[in-house]
């Protein structure tokens, strides 16, 4: 039985901004999903202690005033965030993140800023098992044109992704996007948890050279993409 047939935990953030290391969490959702079917749901909605820009109000619907008035201290969703992740971590449980590499950075980003401690303290180690369709997708379908975003992806594997944008919604696509892919591709399937995700590392890192070389054609001979994940 493939890893796609057990336990996945699907994980997604919504937030302030699109820079994980500046931006702030607004919701996120973490679902138990077995078989594409979602068995167990956490959710959550912050007061993220800064204005929430209209242009990102306007993609997942929560504006300064609702989160101020319905969201709980961002410290306390952060910290049982990464509570509940690492929890799965420790029972061997992976956690699926379409382009985990901002989500991922991003909670370590709040963890710093409210002086918690870091998802690797609390493993005692390595981050993960992690799952990023976005990231196995690109690496096993190399040359498919047109857009990488969950939508995008979610439409060639043939998965439903009903209210785009809102976390619950988001995280179970990218759970199934990711069953998809591995019932598509034996050699993913077919892998250990933790072969698959270090063959992640060595994926992302492998586009990333090849997207900065591709910058540079371009007349960006100063650009630097980070290379590094799950955690940039």
């Amino acid at each position: 039985m493939g890893w796609h047939q057990e336990l996945l935990i699907g994980f997604d953030l919504e937030t302030t901004g699109t820079d994980p290391s500046a931006s702030r969490i607004v919701t996120a959702a973490v679902l138990e999903v077995k078989e594409g079917v979602p068995i167990g749901r956490r959710e959550w909605l912050a007061d993220p202690g800064v204005p929430i820009p209209d242009e990102a109000a306007a993609i997942h619907g929560v504006t300064t005033e609702r989160a101020a008035a319905e969201g709980r201290p961002a410290a306390e969703v952060v910290e049982e965030i990464a509570r509940v992740l690492v929890g799965y971590w420790q029972t061997g449980v992976p956690v699926v993140a379409y382009n985990a590499a901002f989500d991922l950075t991003m909670l370590a980003a709040e963890l710093r800023r409210y002086g918690l401690a870091s998802l690797s303290e609390r493993l005692g180690g390595e981050v993960g098992p992690v799952l990023d369709p976005y990231t196995i997708d690109r690496a096993v379908d190399r040359y498919r044109k047109g857009k990488r975003t969950l939508e995008a992806t979610c439409a060639v594997y043939g998965v439903a992704l009903d209210g785009a944008h809102e976390a619950g919604a988001d995280a179970l696509a990218a759970v199934r996007v990711a069953c998809a892919v591995a019932e598509r591709y034996e050699q993913v399937g077919g892998a250990d948890l933790w072969e698959l995700h270090r063959s992640q590392i060595g994926w992302y890192a492998d586009w990333a050279a090849g997207y900065q070389q591709w910058l540079r054609k371009k007349g960006t001979p100063d650009a630097i993409v980070e290379a590094r994940w799950p955690l940039r």
